[in-house]
């Protein structure tokens, strides 16, 4: 059963530790930067919130969403939106499912509206990611047109 949880003093090491294979390094930031950059958000007006993926008691992989501001640039649609930023599996823990039940958890926490009221939820991926692209296709979302650094905006009304 996937879970997803706060980050703590306790379980910090261990999800800094969660990393993805090495094809797959050039899609998403080490979960240290991430963590790292919630707090730069936060402290300059962002509403990030960042959660440690849990199975069975295990740390298996980080999720960071955030709300309105990302501290990148925005596509048109970001303003009192809630965005995917990072979502990683541990090498170790793919191909189990993880993804497709922690995306069903981080959509049904979105919809409670936790930072404020949202329309969309919206992420990005680099454009031949396609392993990404059908991902987000099977949950609702759809590209907008709109593409930031080559990389093309995902959308699903919530």
């Amino acid at each position: 059963m996937i879970t997803l949880r706060k980050i703590t003093l306790e379980n910090r090491r261990a999800i800094f530790n969660l990393e993805v294979s090495e094809e797959q390094r050039r899609f998403v930031a080490s979960n240290l930067s991430s963590v790292a950059s919630c707090y730069i958000l936060a402290t300059n007006g962002g509403h990030p919130i960042p959660f440690a993926i849990y199975s069975d008691g295990q740390p298996v992989g980080f999720v960071m969403l955030t709300y309105g501001i990302t501290g990148y640039d925005l596509p048109s649609i970001a303003h009192d939106s809630y965005c995917i930023l990072r979502l990683m599996i541990d090498k170790n823990h793919q191909n189990r499912g993880y993804g497709r039940e922690v995306m069903r958890k981080i959509l049904e926490f979105i919809r409670t509206f936790p930072a404020g009221p949202a329309h969309y939820c919206w992420t990005c991926y680099e454009a031949d990611n396609f392993v990404a692209k059908k991902f987000y296709e099977s949950f609702g979302f759809r590209e907008n047109g709109e593409i930031i650094h080559n990389e093309p905006i995902t959308v699903l009304k919530l």
